[in-house]
């Protein structure tokens, strides 16, 4: 008798889970620029949806002298690992006043880890190598994407209701306050100007 509770339980506990995924909703949409080549790369993400915060692990490289990806966008509390997928030393560093830090000079195929604890736009640089620029993205909120070439996004998993969507860019900023509101299982779309 027992048993059979349990396997109903389990079975009902199971498909409530489920569900709750099912009637999460999309974001897609465009990110256009006042200058076309900065549609890549800009960080697009959702303002006021409750819930705690999930950090996560994320990976940037370093390849050819040029960080992978070139912009990284993560929740706060998330732990970035720096990998040396290079033949030389590199030595990764940030100035920035929210999220100063220095790893060292370190050699290739090793690793190192940054914790990133509050909301900041963190400029990578390497005092090895001048030309090496990237950008890790920190907000508060577990939904958002990084545009790719043409400016498309998509953030995945949203619950239903209606939000501020904004963005950050290299060198461009939002042009006013952008809203969305996201169904049960359906697709919102948004539609982001930058701009000087």
């Amino acid at each position: 008798m027992k048993s059979g509770f349990l396997k109903t339980a389990l079975m009902v506990a199971g498909l409530g889970f489920v569900s709750t995924n099912a009637f999460a909703g999309t974001v897609t949409g465009t990110v256009d620029a006042s200058n076309p080549k900065f549609k890549k790369d800009a960080v697009v993400y959702l303002k006021g949806v409750k819930g705690p915060l999930a950090p996560k692990k994320a990976v940037v490289d370093q390849k050819n002298l040029v960080f992978i990806p070139h912009v990284l966008a993560v929740p706060t509390g998330s732990t970035v690992d720096f990998k040396n997928s290079d033949k030389v030393n590199h030595n990764i560093f940030s100035a920035d006043v929210c999220k100063k830090f220095n790893l060292g000079t370190y050699n290739p195929g090793m690793s190192k880890a940054v914790v990133f604890d509050k909301p900041c736009i963190v400029n990578l640089l390497c005092n090895v190598h001048s030309e090496m620029s990237g950008y890790v993205v920190v907000v508060d909120s577990n939904y958002s994407a990084v545009t790719g070439a043409d400016g498309k996004f998509t953030i995945s998993n949203v619950p239903a209701g209606t939000y501020e969507i904004t963005a950050w860019s290299e060198k461009l900023k939002p042009v006013g306050t952008t809203t969305v509101t996201v169904a049960d299982a359906g697709t919102a779309t948004a539609a982001i100007k930058l701009a000087k």
